[in-house]
C-alpha cells in the first residue's frame, strides 16, 4: 500500500472518529458537524455517532485489506448524494432563519467530494503501482 493511500485512510477514520466524538457530545464545530448552526435534537446526534462508528471501521479495515476501499468510496458517494439532498430539500430549507445561506453546508459537502476523489485517485494509483 503506498503512503498516500495509507496517509488518506488513517486521515479518514480519524475524521470519522473526531465526527462521532463531537456528535456524541453535541459539539457543533464546522467540519466535525455539517448541520452545526440549525435546530438539533441531543439524541439524534447520538445515533449519528454510533452510526459514523461503522465509518471508522471500513477505513481501519482497509488500512490491511485495501480491497475494502471501493465500499468506502461507494459509502463517500452516498453520503455526498444524501447531504445534497439535505440542503435542497423543502424539509431542510424551512429550518433556516431567514436569510441564513446554504453556503457553509455546501462547503464541507465539497471537502468530503473532494476528500473522496483524492482517496479514490490514491487507490487507483496504488493499484496500478502494486500491479
Amino acid at each position: 500500500m503506498t503512503k498516500l493511500l495509507k496517509g488518506l485512510l488513517v486521515a479518514g477514520g480519524l475524521l470519522f472518529t473526531a465526527m462521532a466524538i463531537a456528535h456524541f457530545f453535541s459539539i457543533k464545530v464546522p467540519g466535525l458537524f455539517v448541520y452545526y448552526d440549525t435546530p438539533f435534537y441531543n439524541y439524534q446526534d447520538k445515533v449519528i455517532s454510533f452510526a459514523v462508528l461503522a465509518y471508522v471501521a471500513l477505513f481501519r479495515i482497509a488500512l490491511k485489506h485495501k480491497d475494502v476501499v471501493p465500499y468506502i468510496l461507494t459509502v463517500m458517494v452516498a453520503t455526498v448524494a444524501g447531504l445534497m439532498y439535505i440542503n435542497t430539500s423543502p424539509e431542510f430549507i424551512v429550518l433556516l432563519e431567514e436569510g441564513q445561506s446554504t453556503a457553509p453546508y455546501w462547503a464541507q459537502i465539497i471537502n468530503i467530494a473532494c476528500y473522496s476523489a483524492l482517496l479514490a485517485f490514491a487507490y487507483l494509483r496504488d493499484l496500478k503501482l502494486t500491479k
